[in-house]
């Protein structure tokens, strides 16, 4: 399980869906902190303590829900480079994505991600399935200590 104290990671570049899963993790009772990635590049900013992060020095979330069509790096671009770091390699990576490509799946998939999900198209949809990602990732699953 992850811990409540753990940030959870959000790489998404459409505000809507961004304040869309904030709501829906808030919904259902999480408390973790929540850290806004808009790009890969900020993603990896964050994760290695650059750039506008530099003062905080690297980050290591309870989490990560990547998107997969980011400007930039895209999201298979990001999972690559998180699973090429050590320090990040057991750190569990969601694809949260509108595209149910196959070729996207498999690629997230050879690449270390350890889920795929579709966001649904409507809105509560996409509450329930956010609330099932918490059941399973915050409350439920076992996690190597890192």
């Amino acid at each position: 399980m992850i811990e409540s104290n753990k940030a959870i990671l959000v790489v998404e570049d459409n505000p809507a869906d961004f304040f869309a899963t904030e709501r829906g993790l808030r919904k259902a009772g999480l408390a973790n902190p929540i850290v806004h990635a808009e790009s890969g590049e900020q993603a990896l900013e964050y994760l290695f303590g650059t750039d506008r992060y530099a003062g905080q020095g690297p980050q290591k979330p309870g989490i990560v829900l990547l998107d997969i069509n980011l400007p930039g790096l895209n999201g298979g671009e990001v999972l690559e480079r998180i699973r090429a770091e050590e320090r990040l390699r057991l750190v569990p990576v969601i694809m949260l994505t509108t595209s149910s490509d196959e070729r996207d799946v498999q690629m997230a998939y050879r690449l270390g991600a350890n889920s795929y999900i579709q966001k649904p198209v409507d809105l509560d949809g996409f509450m329930a399935a956010l609330k099932r990602l918490k059941d399973y990732w915050f409350e439920l699953v076992i996690l190597p200590k890192t």
